[in-house]
């Protein structure tokens, strides 16, 4: 953690999204029955898992200035997240989602957010992310499918980041219930000509980086690596993951074993995890290994957040099933 110009700690990490109330069903939203309430947002995911581990992160975007909202406010407060820079609208309620789960490692959301605060980000609430030159800027393919004004937000921050020269990282994160896949394209296109890092699952890589009919993964990244991008991260779930940087074979790291409960924010936990082990200088596959660390305290319990670990718990994963720590 490094020191601002009035002797704190300055922010290494900035983020911007929509967060919504995450309410969970044990089986089917149709049939009722009792729901728990928290908090969901794949940025505010990254916040949380960025804090845990001691980093100093903000998160930056519009909440409804009603119960919800402050519950938001209340839970990434108490988990360390910076919400200075958060504004609060009267005219519009914060988002929801619903999660059903269907069957061990499958839930499916329903959204309730189209015309939600978070929905209405602007250029002008982001004005303020810069202040105090953080060392990373990032950002999702979520927040530019809620609408125009937060395309256009999350495409000026990315430049201005870029201007500043502060680091760009950008999760794909494509989410088919919001946009096609063609708009997606369209849009997540331009972001990823203003990144530093990009991740993506093996499945996302196309909408930034089409290939011939044919092409492969790697020919895909030769691209994204021609247009600037300084290192590119492939998620592959159980199967582990991937970072490629140009002139260099990729690196690859295998998932950890633990029982899988809960997949909801694993991809988050990993990005939070990779992430954290760049701000403190590790190499490729040291970040790589703390990413896959991350996932695996994820899946590892139920929530989008609520497992991810401390600093101090980051060896917990190599102990032996069924240890108990006295």
């Amino acid at each position: 953690m490094s020191e601002g110009t009035d002797g704190g700690p300055s922010m290494e990490v900035v983020t911007f999204g929509e967060t919504m109330a995450s309410l969970r069903a044990a089986g089917l939203l149709r049939a009722g029955g009792t729901m728990t309430m928290s908090l969901g947002g794949a940025e505010t995911n990254v916040a949380i898992g960025l804090a845990r581990l001691g980093h100093t992160v903000s998160w930056m975007g519009r909440l409804g200035a009603d119960e919800v909202g402050t519950f938001a406010l209340r839970t990434l407060r108490a988990e360390a997240v910076v919400t200075d820079g958060v504004v609060l609208d009267p005219q519009r309620a914060t988002g929801l989602m619903l999660l059903e789960k269907r069957i061990a490692d499958v839930s499916r959301a329903a959204y309730y957010r189209a015309g939600s605060a978070g929905s209405a980000l602007c250029i002008d609430d982001l004005r303020a992310a810069f202040d105090g030159q953080p060392r990373i800027l990032h950002l999702t393919g979520i927040t530019p499918a809620l609408s125009a004004s937060a395309a256009e937000a999350t495409l000026w921050a990315a430049g201005e980041a870029k201007r500043r020269g502060i680091l760009v990282s950008f999760d794909v994160n494509y989410r088919s219930k919001l946009w096609t896949a063609s708009d997606a394209a369209a849009t997540l296109g331009p972001l990823a000509d203003l990144a530093d890092f990009i991740i993506a699952s093996d499945d996302e890589l196309a909408l930034v980086a089409p290939v011939a009919p044919g092409g492969s993964e790697t020919d895909a990244v030769a691209g994204l690596h021609r247009r600037g991008v300084r290192e590119v991260i492939i998620k592959r779930g159980a199967a582990g993951a991937s970072t490629y940087i140009a002139g260099a074979p990729a690196a690859h790291q295998t998932a950890l074993p633990v029982p899988v409960v809960d997949t909801v924010g694993a991809g988050d936990a990993f990005t939070a995890g990779y992430l954290s082990a760049f701000l403190d200088g590790e190499p490729i596959p040291g970040r790589l290994l703390r990413g896959v660390t991350l996932g695996a305290f994820a899946v590892a319990g139920s929530g989008d957040w609520e497992n991810l670990p401390y600093r101090s718990e980051l060896s917990l994963v190599a102990q032996s099933a069924g240890s108990t720590i006295r």
